[in-house]
Order: C-alpha cells, then structure tokens, then sequence
C-alpha cells in the first residue's frame, strides 16, 4: 500500500506572533508547488489562530502542541481539544519527549489525551522514543513498545486509523546526533509490527515519522527507507527553506 508523506514542523516555545505569521507567509510561498507529501505546523498556543488565518485555503494542517484531556474546569494553562479545532486545528502533537521529560506526562496520561484529541476530531500525532541509557541497556524495542500500545489501549480500528506516529529517539532530539537511516528503520519497522496486529491493512496504511535533528542534508537517507513516511522537524522547521527543503528530499515511493 502507497502510503502518502507527512511533513510537520513543532515550533516549540519559539516564535512570536509576528514572527508566526511571517514564517507562515513563508511556508505557503515555498510549499505551494510542493504536491507529493502533505504538510504541518505547530506553532505555540498564542500564534495558533493568526497562524490558522494565513493558513486558510493552503495545504498545511494546523496543529497543537499539547492537549489537556478534561472537557473544562479548573485547569488553569490547560487547553482542550475542542478548544483547539475552534482556532482551526486539525491535529495535536500527543506523549511528545519534552512533555513526558520536563511536564510529568505519563504512559497512562499519553493514553487520555489521545483518545481526548480523537473526541474533538484531531488527528494525534503520537510521539515514542528511548532514551540514550535505554538505548545502550538495548531496551529500545521495549520502551517504545510500551509507549506505543499504552497509548492506544482500547482504542478500535476506525479510530486507530486516523492516528500518525512519530518516532523520535529523545538522545537525538535537539543534541545534532541524529539516528542512521539504519537504526530508524529497525524501529520503524518494528513499531509497524506491533499494529500489524491490530491487522495488515491497518498497519500498511499507518503513517510513521521520525524526528530527531532532521535537517536537509539528512533527510532524504531517513525517509528514503520502506517504514519511515516523513518527518516531524524540530529546529530545522524555523526556517521556511530548510522545512522546504527537507519536503522535496522526500522520495517518491
């Protein structure tokens, strides 16, 4: 089964909405012609409805950066999921390493907010990824296993089908290492796997990211491999070219 590309860049907590906006008018000058993977950015809370206004009537997916699971209520600093397709979301990044590092998210948590982001109608991109002591003690498989299958525990075809996953090792996220096309595609390749036993169709359709310092000169040795379907970009997605170019590294396939 063909499987189409994704491109999604995380801003983080960079960019004012000025520098959104002009970064977004970037992006749509130089990804317009680009017609063979589908694209998305995740700009930070207070640029996400500028962003989605200049984003209007191109073919970028606006996405958030963290939901909260609960519908409403004394949360103070939390955002829902309907909170988010309001300002014009149509995804919402879920369990990302920084979250579950610097903000407490758990396996259990990571679960919540992905069955919250398909109840509001987004797409959950559902980051996985080891640890560089996880990696060394030879326990990737392992980690990212259990990242995986706690996250979408009860969660049914239909649904599971609307979900991408993004496999960023944390040792390679923002530290310049980045992992061999090699060593990717090892777990990509497993993380198919495991949802080849949720079933075969299921599995060949699923769209895997890797992220983890992907930058132009990179790229298309990372997503020239059979399971890896994009790239969720960090840094490299601050700057339109380099988003850009990283787009037209993706092969056809």
């Amino acid at each position: 089964m063909s499987r189409r590309g994704l491109i999604a860049g995380n801003w983080k907590m960079n960019c004012t909405v000025a520098e959104a906006t002009a970064l977004t008018a970037e992006l749509r000058r130089l990804l317009a012609p680009i017609r063979h993977v589908d694209f998305m950015v995740a700009p930070p809370y207070t640029a996400l409805w500028p962003v989605a206004q200049r984003l209007e009537g191109s073919h970028v997916i606006l996405a958030g950066q963290e939901l909260y699971p609960e519908a409403q209520g004394a949360f103070t600093g939390a955002v829902n999921g309907d909170m988010l397709a309001e300002v014009g979301c149509g995804a919402v990044l879920v369990g990302h390493s920084e979250r579950r590092q610097l903000f407490g998210e758990t396996l259990d948590s990571s679960r919540l907010r992905l069955r919250a982001a398909l109840a509001a109608g987004l797409t959950p991109v559902l980051c996985v990824g080891e640890t560089l002591d996880e990696r060394r003690a030879q326990r990737t498989m392992e980690v990212v296993g259990q990242q995986v299958e706690a996250a979408i525990d009860g969660v049914d075809g239909s649904e599971l089908a609307k979900i991408v996953i993004a496999y960023e090792p944390v040792w390679a996220i923002g530290t310049g290492e980045v992992a061999t096309p090699g060593q990717a595609q090892e777990v990509h390749g497993a993380i198919r796997e495991r949802i080849r036993s949720r079933g075969s169709e299921l599995a060949e359709g699923m769209r895997i990211l890797y992220g983890g310092s992907v930058k132009p000169d990179n790229a298309a040795a990372l997503m020239g491999q059979a399971d890896i379907d994009g790239a969720l970009v960090g840094g490299a997605s601050l700057k339109a070219e380099s988003f850009a170019a990283i787009a037209r590294a993706y092969p056809s396939k």
